[in-house]
This record gives structure tokens, C-alpha cells and sequence, in this order.
């Protein structure tokens, strides 16, 4: 892939609890990345509230979408596309950024590019990674496909196999709680509150993670698919037996070691791919990707098999427009449009379209 004329996309994220545009050029030149949070409304719920996100997204998204404008110099007279992610994710917010997005693709008469969430979390490894050598007069870029990913948020942990710009095989995902759940719920538990992944990472640091052994989860016939569940009930019945023998917890003790399970399994899984498909190259991606130990563990994984590791800086972990616009621009050279049927699939797989 080489890169000579600029192609402006406008992108759109609104899957979650983040009202995010964002304009990139080129899917690795970011001219400007909004992202307006609302974990303090949130946080007073112990988690997201749906209808109360859907409900923000509407209040924020015009002044969202004009500051991205208003940060890149540009007007929507200069875009040559926008992207949007219509799934998966909750469907009342997802509609919001998709009717945005469609109003302005038809108002504008640009072409509309629908994103698929994970694509655009993998994507965040290309802004990154950036541009790394000159050939002939054009700019080359670090990462390209084929590599591997591991996708770890609140939502989603998938392992996945990139083939190429928009092409996927998802060698192995959870079986039920995503990684990023299991932090929130666990976090609860032991009283750090929402949102759990940064709590637990702050509170590990001052913990033993050897100081309580959880098991390690798996999943019966699969050496690649997650299961965090029966681990985060191991937390739960440990914080019980605890309490009802009046013994003291130590919050540290408890974040460090679950943490541990948590990174041991996605690395051991993310080991087994690197030596059975031969990656040279290997990305994080996901809320869960900026976990301090999750990036010294893959980082130590990757350089003990002499692969070139990649991680997003931890602003494009979090969900962010920037991301999507990146996953858009390889959609849109492909010659990917959507039409004026793009709709919120809250379910959507990655791969479908």
C-alpha cells in the first residue's frame, strides 16, 4: 500500500458511552480526534447506562462533529468521505452516529463508509505505528497486514488474524465475559468502582501477584478461545470466604493477582498464534491494551520469539473516531460504500458487512 493523493474521511464513533469524530487523512495522518466522555455521569451508575448514553450522544454529537472540523481546518466542503461504525456495540447509541453520519453523507453527497468496531480498534495499530521509510519518493508504512491482533476491551476480546486491509479470521474469542467485563465486575467487588480496567491497574501496583493463585481459564477443544467467567467467580467466592472469616483483604494482593490470570491467558493464547501462523509482527488493540501489564508481558513475549511488537498510545486504545476514520480509508480504496440502508447492527461480526 503506498500513499500520494490525500483522502479525507470525516469518521463518526458513537458505539458505547464516547461521542467521538474525528478527520483523518490517508488512515494514518490525524488532523484532528474529538472524543467526549461521559464516564463521570456513568460512574455514579457503576456502569453504563444504555438509554442515558443514547441520550448524550444526541446532545453532544453536532458540537463533536464541528470541533473535528474546527481542529482540522477544514469544512465539509473539503471531506471526500465519511465512515461511521454502525456495530457492533448498544444499538441506541450506535443510531445516533449512524443517522449523523447519514445526514451528512446525503447532505453533502459524499460516499458513506460503514465500520465495523473491532476493525477500527485494530486499526488504531496504523496511526501508531505510522510512517517509517521513503521508496521512490512515496511514503511506505510500518505496520501493514498480514499480522496478528489481540483485541481486549470492555466488550470484546477476540484473537484475530489480519490478512489483509479488511480482511479477518478470528482464531479465537470469549466464551462469555469479555476481558474488560471481568476488571469492571471484579473492580466493583473490591471496591474501586468504575471504571474497573485503570483501577486495577493502579491498585496491582502496590500488590504481590503471586500472592493468590486464580485460575487460569480455558476453553474445552479450543487452544485460542477465553473464558473469564469461572475466574471471576474464583475472586468473588475468595472475597466471601474472607469476609465471612473476618479476615482482611488486601485490595492490592487481590487486583495484582487477578490481573495476573487475566494477562497470563491472553499472552499464552497470543504465544500459541505467534508460533503456529509464524507472525512476524503482533498488535494490541482494545481499552484493555493499555494496561500497563499487559504491554510489558506482550512486549517481553513478542521480543523472547523476535516479533516486532505494536501497541496504540493509550488515547486510541479507548474508543475514539480517529480509529474508525483509519479502518475507512482501507474500506474506501477497496471501493467499500454503503448505502442509505446502513442501520445499527448491535451483534454485528467482524468480517460481516
Amino acid at each position: 500500500m503506498t500513499e500520494k493523493e490525500e483522502t479525507r474521511i470525516l469518521a463518526i464513533e458513537s458505539s458505547c458511552d464516547e461521542t467521538a469524530a474525528a478527520v483523518v487523512v490517508n488512515g494514518r495522518d490525524v488532523r484532528s480526534n474529538v472524543i467526549s466522555s461521559q464516564i463521570d455521569i456513568h460512574t455514579l451508575y457503576g456502569g453504563v447506562v444504555p438509554e442515558i448514553a443514547s441520550r448524550k450522544h444526541i446532545e453532544r454529537i453536532n458540537q463533536v462533529v464541528q470541533q473535528a472540523l474546527d481542529d482540522a481546518g477544514m469544512t465539509l466542503d473539503e471531506i471526500d468521505a465519511v465512515a461511521v461504525t454502525y456495530g457492533p456495540g448498544l444499538v441506541g447509541a450506535l443510531l445516533v452516529g449512524v443517522a449523523h453520519a447519514k445526514a451528512i453523507a446525503w447532505a453533502k453527497n459524499l460516499p458513506l463508509i460503514g465500520v465495523h468496531h473491532i476493525e477500527g480498534h485494530i486499526s488504531a495499530n496504523y496511526i501508531s505505528s505510522g510512517i517509517s521509510s521513503v521508496e521512490d519518493g512515496v511514503r511506505k508504512p510500518d505496520l501493514e497486514p498480514p499480522f496478528g491482533c489481540l483485541v481486549v476491551s470492555g466488550g470484546h476480546t477476540h484473537l484475530v488474524r489480519v490478512k489483509d486491509y479488511g480482511e479477518y479470521e478470528i482464531l479465537g474469542k470469549t466464551a462469555d465475559d469479555a476481558a474488560g467485563e471481568a476488571f469492571d465486575k471484579v473492580a466493583r467487588a473490591i471496591g474501586l468502582g468504575y471504571p474497573g480496567g485503570p483501577k486495577i491497574d493502579k491498585a496491582a501496583r502496590e500488590g504481590d501477584a503471586r500472592a493468590i493463585e486464580f485460575p487460569r481459564g480455558k476453553v474445552r477443544g479450543s487452544v485460542y478461545d477465553f473464558s473469564f467467567s469461572g475466574l471471576k467467580s474464583a475472586v468473588l467466592n475468595y472475597l466471601n470466604e474472607k469476609k465471612m472469616k473476618g479476615e482482611e483483604i488486601c485490595v492490592g494482593n487481590v487486583a495484582a493477582s487477578f490481573q495476573k490470570a487475566v494477562v497470563d491467558v491472553l499472552v499464552e493464547h497470543s504465544e500459541h498464534a505467534i508460533r503456529e501462523f509464524g507472525f512476524d509482527r503482533f498488535a494490541i488493540a482494545g481499552g484493555v491494551a493499555s494496561n500497563s501489564a499487559l504491554r510489558e508481558a506482550m512486549e517481553e513475549a513478542c521480543r523472547r520469539h523476535g516479533v516486532l511488537f505494536y501497541r496504540p498510545s493509550p488515547v486510541l486504545c479507548t474508543d475514539n473516531a480517529a480509529m474508525i476514520g483509519a479502518a475507512a480509508y482501507y474500506e474506501y480504496r477497496r471501493g467499500v460504500r454503503s448505502d442509505w440502508s446502513l442501520n445499527a447492527v448491535p451483534n454485528l461480526k467482524l468480517g460481516e458487512r
